[in-house]
């Protein structure tokens, strides 16, 4: 079912124009799991992917992951994530993350966390198209009107950080139309070439999907979580850390639950009480290992569409099948 990258796009919109892809899905960043093979894997089959700058702390070892990425990609496109915490910490080197980027000639880079709006000068300089992930429509027209290329609107749904106001992806989509001049792209809970077909009769220039390529061959995790996922259904998610405003939703297990209790008891609980618990060290182990049971491990409602693990190509493959069926139901040639 691969589908080579050079044959032309079937939905032609901003994504696609502006990132060269053939369908407008992106593959969000994933902390510690968005690694060259599974970024260029994405390029290959026809969408755009980011790795992520955090899951490497040391600038040489970013450095070659870009250029091993490039290399994998066979000429298709990639770009990199930057993670930027909501607030600067002594030491940050966030500007120094971009220069590398720019330096390495990176021509696509995902944003979040905080306003991009001091780098972007930088950025645009070097011709770099800014994709900026937010969770909520108030904070996409922020990044409108700092100069970024595009938003993406993560919805109560996603796996990871959805914020605090927890307006579901459906909502967002019939807002933004609306509200953003900029093209937008909707994402949480999405895992069927339906919904992106949906998202664009909303408007929306393409979705963000995460958790739905988690179980993907060319994700470098154990094969018991990956199987933990596949268990798993739309229901087991919890909610997270919302006392610190900083909910996240990941897989239930024992952290997630006995965090859940913590804030309940204690409303005025910090992050020093809470760290032992959701270090991203503790989750980072469950890649390793498969054990599922400890650790914040990121994960959405579109656990319901994770069925077994496969190539990013087949994954995405499947998903055009779906969109071009969408298409046909409501009478649409693709």
């Amino acid at each position: 079912m691969t589908q080579p990258t050079s044959l032309p796009p079937i939905f032609d919109t901003e994504v696609t124009r502006q990132f060269g892809t053939r369908l407008p899905i992106v593959a969000g960043g994933l902390q510690w799991l968005s690694r060259a093979e599974y970024v260029a894997a994405a390029g290959r089959a026809g969408i755009i992917s980011f790795i992520t700058a955090a899951s490497f702390p040391e600038f040489n070892d970013l450095r070659a992951e870009i250029e091993k990425c490039r290399d994998l990609c066979e000429g298709a496109p990639f770009g990199v994530n930057v993670s930027m915490i909501p607030k600067l910490v002594p030491g940050e080197k966030t500007e120094e993350v971009f220069r590398l980027i720019v330096d390495s000639g990176v021509k696509f880079v995902e944003t979040s966390g905080r306003s991009p709006e001091a780098f972007m000068p930088m950025l645009k300089d070097a011709g770099i198209t800014v994709l900026h992930k937010v969770p909520s429509l108030r904070f996409a027209q922020k990044a409108q009107s700092v100069g970024v290329d595009m938003v993406s609107i993560v919805g109560a749904e996603c796996g990871g950080h959805p914020g605090m106001d927890m307006i579901g992806s459906m909502v967002n989509a019939g807002l933004a139309e609306d509200r953003l001049n900029i093209p937008w792209l909707v994402g949480g809970g999405i895992g069927r070439g339906a919904q992106l077909v949906a998202a664009l009769a909303m408007g929306a220039s393409g979705v963000v999907v995460g958790t739905r390529f988690l179980v993907a061959e060319e994700i470098q995790a154990h094969p018991d979580f990956k199987q933990a996922l596949i268990d798993a259904s739309e229901l087991d998610t919890d909610l997270c850390m919302t006392s610190v405003r900083n909910t996240v939703r990941s897989l239930r297990n024992e952290t997630t639950q006995m965090v859940a209790k913590l804030e309940r008891d204690n409303p005025e609980i910090g992050i020093k009480e809470l760290i032992t618990h959701v270090s991203g060290a503790i989750g980072r182990n469950a890649y390793a290992t498969g054990d599922v049971s400890k650790g914040i491990l990121s994960a959405g409602h579109a656990l319901g569409f994770v069925d077994r693990v496969e190539p990013l190509a087949e994954i995405v493959g499947r998903m055009e099948q779906d969109a071009v069926a969408a298409m046909g139901r409501l009478g649409l040639a693709a």
